[in-house]
C-alpha cells in the first residue's frame, strides 16, 4: 500500500489524513487546535501541524504530502525568513477601508477585468495596504509575502522546527494565489502593478505559482510535496467535483463555488473569480450567515439540532408565509454589512415553534440559492449540487435543500474534505495521474421545487433596513 498525507490548516485547527494513494481509503488521521483570534503567529500553525502528524501516527511510511488551508491570510517575512508580525487571517476586518479605497482608486470594472474579483477585507492586497498605512516599520521590513498554506509547505521543505529556508523556495498554487488580489487565474501571472498599488512597492518576493500536479520539492523528512490549495478548491478536489458541479458548504459562512471552464469577471463583487485546484476556475459566492442561523434558532427555541430539524419538517413548505431574512451578522452577499435579520409574516397562525424552525431553514437556504443563481447568471453551468459542512448534517436542511435550490442535491457523508483534497493532490503528484477516489456514503436528495418559497423570500429580502 502506498500512502499519502493531506493537511487542512484551517482557521480553527490542523487536520492530517493519511490515505491509500490508489483507493483513497482512510488509514489514520490526527488533529490539533489552532489559537483563537484574527491574527496568529504562524509558529502556532507549525506546532499544530507537528501535533497533528504525531496524532496521525507520523509520516515515516508516507510518500507524498500536500497542504490545503484557509485562504487570503497575510504572512510577512523579513530577508532572513523570520516572521515580521503575526499573520492577519481572512476574517480580520481591519482592512475593510483599505479594500474600499483600492476599489475606488482603480474602479470596480478594472479590478474585475484584472482579477475576476474585487478586493474585500479578506484579500491579501487589502491587508498589505493596511500594513503599509498603519505599521510602516513592519512594512519596510517585509521582504516576502505568502499565504498560510504556502508558509507551511515552505516549513516542511526546510523541516519543522528548523531554521527558515530561502525565500526563493516559497511556492503556492493557482487557487490560493487567485485570492491575493494580485494574481490572475486567467493570465496565470502576477500583477505587480496591483501589488504596488496595495503595498506601495513591488520588490518583495512572492511564491512561485505551480500547476495543479507540479511537484513543490521534497520535505526534509523525504516526502514528495504537492503545491497545496486554498480550502474551497481543496474541498472541491476532495469531493471529485467537475465542471457543472456546485459545492454548497454550510459552515460558519455559507459558500457556493463551482468548478468551471469559464472564468468570471463580476464588477458587483458578488462573485469572486478564483481558480480551481484542477486547472479550471472556481467562481465563488460567500454569505456570512449559514450554520449559526441554525445554532441561534435552536438556542432561541431551547432545542438541540435534531429537534430543530424535526420541528422544521413538521411545518408546511413556506411556513405559512413566515419568512426569516437571516442577516444576523450583517451580510456579505448581498453586500449589507450593517443589515440586521428580520422576521416577516407573523400571524396567529404562524406563531408556532414549527413555523419558526421551518422559516430559519428556508431563509438560510434561500440565501444560498441566491448565490447559486448568481453563478448561473454569470454563465457558469450548474448541473449538480454537493451539500457539505456542519449545517448540512441537519435532516431538515437535507430534505428542504433540493426543494429550495430547485435541483437534486448530493450529500456526502461528513468528512474532512479539505484534507482529503490535499491528500488526493499528493497522490496525483506522486503517481502522475489524478486518482479517481469517490466520497463514501453519498446520499441523493430530491424534492419537487418550491418556487413560491423563493418568491416570498425575494419579496421581503429587500425590505430589510440597513443602517447607513
Amino acid at each position: 500500500m502506498t500512502l499519502v498525507a493531506g493537511v487542512d490548516t484551517s482557521t480553527q485547527s490542523c487536520t492530517v489524513v493519511i490515505r491509500d494513494a490508489e483507493t483513497g481509503e482512510l488509514v489514520r488521521h490526527g488533529r490539533a487546535p489552532h489559537p483563537d483570534g484574527t491574527e496568529v503567529d504562524p509558529a502556532a500553525w507549525e506546532a499544530a501541524l507537528g501535533e497533528a502528524v504525531t496524532a496521525a501516527g507520523g509520516l515515516d511510511d508516507v510518500e507524498a504530502i500536500a497542504v490545503g488551508g484557509q485562504q487570503h491570510g497575510m504572512v510577512c517575512l523579513d530577508a532572513s525568513g523570520a516572521v515580521v508580525r503575526p499573520a492577519l487571517l481572512w476574517n480580520d476586518t481591519r482592512s475593510a477601508q483599505a479594500a474600499a479605497d483600492l476599489v475606488a482608486e482603480r474602479g470596480a470594472q478594472e479590478w474585475a477585468d484584472a482579477m475576476g474579483s474585487m478586493p474585500v477585507a479578506s484579500f491579501t492586497v487589502s491587508k498589505l495596504r493596511w500594513l503599509a498605512r498603519n505599521e510602516k516599520e513592519n512594512a519596510a521590513a517585509t521582504a516576502a509575502v505568502c499565504l498560510p498554506h504556502d508558509w507551511l509547505t515552505w516549513r516542511l521543505r526546510s523541516g519543522l522546527g528548523s531554521a527558515p529556508g530561502a525565500l526563493d523556495d516559497l511556492i503556492t498554487d493557482r487557487s490560493d494565489a487567485s485570492g491575493t488580489g494580485y494574481w490572475s487565474g486567467v493570465t496565470n501571472a502576477y500583477r505587480h502593478d496591483l501589488l504596488e498599488l496595495g503595498f506601495g512597492r513591488s520588490d518583495v518576493t512572492l511564491p512561485r505559482v505551480l500547476g495543479p500536479a507540479e511537484q513543490a520539492g521534497t520535505a526534509a523528512t523525504g516526502q514528495m510535496l504537492g503545491p497545496g490549495a486554498g480550502d474551497n478548491a481543496a474541498a472541491a478536489l476532495g469531493l471529485g467535483a467537475v465542471p457543472g458541479d456546485v459545492v454548497v458548504s454550510i459552515g460558519t459562512s455559507g459558500v457556493a463555488c463551482a468548478v468551471s471552464e469559464v472564468p468570471t469577471a463580476d464588477p458587483t463583487g458578488t462573485i469572486a473569480g478564483f481558480a480551481s485546484a484542477t486547472g479550471e476556475h472556481l467562481p465563488l459566492v460567500c454569505t456570512l450567515n449559514a450554520a449559526r442561523v441554525l445554532d441561534s434558532t435552536a438556542a432561541l427555541l431551547g432545542v438541540d439540532h435534531d429537534r430543530l430539524a424535526e420541528l422544521a419538517l413538521n411545518a408546511p413548505a413556506g411556513a405559512g408565509g413566515l419568512t426569516l431574512v437571516p442577516y444576523l451578522e450583517g451580510e456579505r452577499t448581498p453586500n449589507r454589512p450593517d443589515a440586521t435579520g428580520a422576521l416577516h409574516g407573523l400571524t396567529l397562525g404562524t406563531v408556532h415553534r414549527e413555523y419558526l424552525a421551518r422559516a430559519a431553514v428556508e431563509g438560510l437556504l434561500c440565501g444560498l440559492a441566491d448565490a447559486v443563481d448568481a453563478l448561473e447568471e454569470a454563465g457558469v453551468p450548474v448541473r449538480r449540487v454537493f451539500l457539505i459542512g456542519g449545517g448540512a448534517r441537519s435532516e431538515a436542511v437535507q430534505v428542504i435543500a433540493p426543494a429550495v435550490l430547485g435541483r437534486p442535491v448530493v450529500v456526502p457523508a461528513p468528512g474532512e474534505y479539505v484534507a482529503d483534497g490535499a491528500a488526493r493532490q499528493a497522490a496525483w503528484v506522486l503517481r502522475g495521474e489524478l486518482p479517481q477516489w469517490k466520497p463514501a456514503g453519498t446520499v441523493l436528495r430530491e424534492a419537487d421545487p418550491t418556487p413560491a418559497v423563493r418568491a416570498r423570500y425575494a419579496e421581503v429580502r429587500d425590505l430589510t433596513a440597513t443602517r447607513v
